[in-house]
Order: C-alpha cells, then sequence, then structure tokens
C-alpha cells in the first residue's frame, strides 16, 4: 500500500467517509548550491518522489485536528487561538495557519489524517514538506489558490518565526514549485525559478548514512551570521553581491574562518550557474564534477561535513558510472547525494552500501530518486492533480 492509500484508507476507518481532499508536499534532495540561499545566491535543487501526505475535509467551524500515521498521535488546535506550545510535529501545522493568517488569509477548520516518507532529520526537508502539504489542505478547505512562491514564503515564515530555525528559502520553493524530471534553479533573492533537465541516461542517488545531525541549529545560526559578516565587510546586503574578483582583491582584511566561509558561498554560486549550462549541454562528466568540487568546499572551507558524510563520498566517488557525489543538506550528519549513470545505479547502489558498512559499521540507506511535481492537491472524486 503506497503513502497515498495509507491515509485515504485511514481518513476512512477513521471519519467513516472518503475525504474531500487528498494533498502531498514532497521532499527534496539539493542537487548543487548549499548553504547560498541564505546569502541571496542560487540553488539547483529537486523535489523527489518522498512525501508527506494528507487526507483530509473540512469543518464547519475553526478546529484542526490531524492525525499522523507516522507518531501515532492525533493534535487539534484552533484558528481563532493558535497557541505555541512544546516542539512537537503539529507546531510546522500551527506555525503554517500562524503565517497564512499574519498575511491575511481566511483560513477555515478541517480534520485529515497525515504519512510520508522523508526520512525525519535526513536533509531531505521533512519540515518543508509537511509545511507545504499543511499549505495546500489550508487553501483547499478555504478555496483559495495556490501560488507557489507566496506559499514558500509562508513556509519559510513558519520555519523562521513560529519554529525558531532560522532557514532560506529553497526548501519550501523547491516543495512548492517543483517540476517533473527537472532540478529547479533558483534565485533566492527574486524566487524566479527556471527548470532545468537532469542529463539524459542519469539518476540521482541519495545516499543517506544513516548519521542524525546533532546540534545543527546553533552550527547553522554561527555560519549565517560569519556570513552576514563578510557581507558587510564588503559593504553589501548579502555575498550574492560579491564576485570572485571582488573577493580575490578585497579579502585580505577578513578574518580566516570568515574569509574561508565567504569563499565557500561565492565558489558555490558559480558552481550552480556551471552547473545550470552543463545540465542544459547534456554534460554529466561536467555536472558530476562541479558536485565533487562543491563537497571539498563544503567539507574544507564552509566546514560542515562530518565523518560519515565524507566516508560515504568518497566511497561513492570512486565507484565506476557515479559522474560525482557531494554531501547535501545543512550538513553534520544525514544524507549525501550522487549522479549515477542509469545503467549502473543497482550495482552502484550494492556497492556502496557494501563499502560503507564495511567502514563504519554502520547501515546506510540509498534512494535512487525521480525528480517529481512541487505540491499537489487531488480530489478523490476526479483523482486528477490540481
Amino acid at each position: 500500500m503506497d503513502m497515498k492509500e495509507q491515509v485515504v484508507t485511514a481518513f476512512e476507518q477513521g471519519y467513516g467517509s472518503r475525504p474531500r481532499f487528498i494533498v502531498r508536499g514532497p521532499g527534496r534532495v539539493n542537487l548543487i548550491g548549499e548553504h547560498t540561499d541564505y546569502n541571496d545566491g542560487f540553488v539547483m535543487p529537486m523535489a523527489i518522489d518522498r512525501a508527506v501526505w494528507l487526507a483530509l475535509r473540512p469543518r464547519t467551524d475553526s478546529l484542526v485536528t490531524l492525525t499522523s500515521l507516522d507518531m501515532g498521535e492525533t493534535a487539534s488546535f484552533s484558528l481563532d487561538d493558535i497557541q505555541h506550545n512544546q516542539s512537537t510535529w503539529i507546531e510546522y501545522v500551527k506555525g503554517v495557519a500562524w503565517a497564512l493568517q499574519a498575511k491575511g488569509y481566511s483560513l477555515s477548520g478541517w480534520e485529515g489524517v497525515m504519512a510520508g516518507d522523508v526520512p525525519i532529520g535526513a536533509g531531505l526537508s521533512s519540515s518543508a514538506a509537511v509545511e507545504m502539504a499543511a499549505a495546500r489542505a489550508f487553501l483547499a478547505v478555504s478555496d483559495q489558490s495556490w501560488e507557489p512562491a507566496a506559499m514558500a514564503r509562508v513556509g519559510q515564515q513558519a520555519e523562521n518565526q513560529w519554529l525558531g530555525v532560522n532557514s532560506g528559502i529553497m526548501d519550501q520553493m523547491i516543495s512548492a514549485a517543483g517540476q517533473a524530471g527537472h532540478a529547479l534553479l533558483i534565485d533566492c533573492r527574486s524566487l524566479e525559478t527556471e527548470a532545468v533537465p537532469l542529463p539524459p541516461q542519469t539518476v540521482v542517488v541519495i545516499l543517506d548514512t544513516s548519521t542524525r545531525r546533532g546540534l545543527v541549529d546553533s552550527a547553522y545560526n554561527e555560519r549565517r551570521a560569519q556570513c552576514d559578516a563578510a557581507a558587510a565587510y564588503f559593504h553589501v546586503s548579502a555575498l550574492r553581491d560579491v564576485n570572485m574578483a571582488q573577493f580575490q582583491a578585497q579579502a585580505d582584511g577578513l578574518d580566516e574562518v570568515t574569509r574561508r566561509r565567504a569563499y565557500h558561498v561565492i565558489s558555490e554560486n558559480e558552481r550552480v550557474l556551471a552547473a545550470k549550462e552543463a545540465m542544459q549541454d547534456e554534460d554529466a562528466v561536467r555536472l558530476g564534477q562541479l558536485m565533487n568540487e562543491s563537497h571539498t568546499s563544503l567539507r574544507d572551507d564552509f566546514a560542515v561535513s562530518s565523518p560519515a558524510l565524507n566516508t560515504i563520498v568518497d566511497i561513492a566517488q570512486g565507484q565506476p558510472g557515479c559522474f560525482g557525489a557531494r554531501m547535501t543538506g545543512a550538513g553534520f550528519g544525514g544524507c549525501a547525494v550522487a549522479l549515477v549513470r542509469e545503467d549502473a545505479a543497482a550495482i552502484f547502489v550494492t556497492a556502496v552500501t557494501t563499502a560503507y558498512q564495511q567502514a563504519t559499521n554502520l547501515t546506510p540507506n540509498l534512494y535512487i530518486c525521480q525528480a517529481t511535481a512541487g505540491a499537489e492537491l487531488f480530489r478523490p472524486a476526479v483523482e486528477r492533480p490540481g
């Protein structure tokens, strides 16, 4: 039984009727462009075929009641009086409701069932998947239109101000606006997007190290503050506005750590734009080289990798049929991503799994991924995305 069937079946068992709406919020993997989003830079993520699914129906009052099959819990809150409680899964849904209301949306209550197969804490953005699924649910029951960029902003506001995670816009934007078969070049300043095709005869493989990030929020916020300090040094609003020639001419006045952080961001923005050209040229070899260079920069200059990530990336890069591999996500654990020749993918998965187990005594989880559409709304009577 797939995720969609699971939530529909659970809804029917719990409420005795078919759901009025089904929504899907995908996770994502970022091919290249890490820690550039909050510097107004460029990123190249794709929405993946792992997602959060929600089956729901409207209520006639302002109550939201949601059962999480993954957590084995049901939680409720009133749209008339949204209170911040302990940091549990329902806070992501509350945060979206709060941010929508803050932007002037008039919301209605609903009841539903949620389940997902985006690994939590792996750097595949399970939180954005929940946020975009919740946003689609609120707009569906309130009969309001879906605008991907606006909803990405809502999700980011929920993440930043309700949940206290100082994240950029990338995760919510790709979960809202992804396109099947494509990665999405996102300009994190303008939110302009450009769909970029994956190279032919290649697949993207996610390499979950089975390690989870530790004190990532404090390290993340520290990196963000270092980037802000570097931008102030260059007298610009964000490191997006500094090119490599300017950096090399003026960076001597920065302390070594801040200089290395800035160098990563500036060089990573260049790599993302080069990756777009490589993909448009169907050049998998060049794209893989850029992914490898990105990992080196994240490991050495931005210092957000980990022993497990470095091990799995090194193993992946050494496999036949692998064009390139890098850590993905905020870092310190979680996942890496590899670009692999399609006809070599099955052998690649087996070889990396075996070698990583031998090196670390950990069992990784590897997923061959498809690039999917962003958050979708289904009406069960019709069963067509809308």
